[in-house]
């Protein structure tokens, strides 16, 4: 089940929750009003045991036109250059294209930024679906469980390019503050 709260500002492991205390929880509807979008929605229940043959997961793909996937396994044992793969996937940057997310195992957090540029934190986890928009900051780290296996979802063809912060003249940027205000 997503869950979501304003980070505060340890500089100290990436995985731990960095909750503010006291917390200050964010809304799934918070989250939606920054364009991230989550499944399972109320009419999909997804399977992450049986992905492969999850006809709600073939409905969405279908739906939204997500014809490319892979899997991907983040952990020290699974992933080549494991230690710099996380450096970078903790970086924070932008992508050009949604970045759409399924978590098949294990768990993690995505980071991303507010309408006021203070960093939000999700924790995802089995079963939970994320899409974010193209143009939006974020970054994502492991928790402290150090596993994650996920599927990687696109329309048309994969493109993993990320353009670290500052990235704010590319068009996919200014569509997403264009988003944003007009969802002030």
């Amino acid at each position: 089940m997503v869950e979501a709260w304003y980070m505060d500002e340890s500089q100290e492991d990436q995985r731990a929750p960095h909750r503010l205390r006291p917390n200050r929880a964010v809304s799934l509807e918070q989250l939606r009003r920054l364009g991230a979008f989550f499944s399972p929605l109320p009419i999909f229940q997804l399977d992450a045991d049986n992905y492969e043959t999850d006809p709600h997961l073939k409905e969405i793909r279908r739906a939204e036109n997500y014809s490319w996937m892979d899997i991907i396994t983040i952990h020290k044992d699974k992933l080549p250059n494991y230690e710099e793969k996380i450096k970078t996937f903790y970086e924070e940057h932008l992508h050009l294209d949604d970045e759409i997310r399924y978590i098949l195992d294990g768990s993690g957090y995505f980071d991303v930024r507010d309408k006021d540029d203070k960093w939000i934190r999700i924790s995802m986890e089995k079963g939970d679906m994320i899409t974010l928009p193209a143009g939006i900051y974020h970054r994502f780290t492991l928790d402290e469980n150090n596993y994650v296996k996920a599927m990687r979802l696109f329309v048309g063809e994969p493109v993993w390019t990320a353009y670290n912060r500052p990235a704010d003249d590319f068009p996919a940027r200014k569509q997403y503050m264009k988003f944003l205000a007009e969802e002030a």
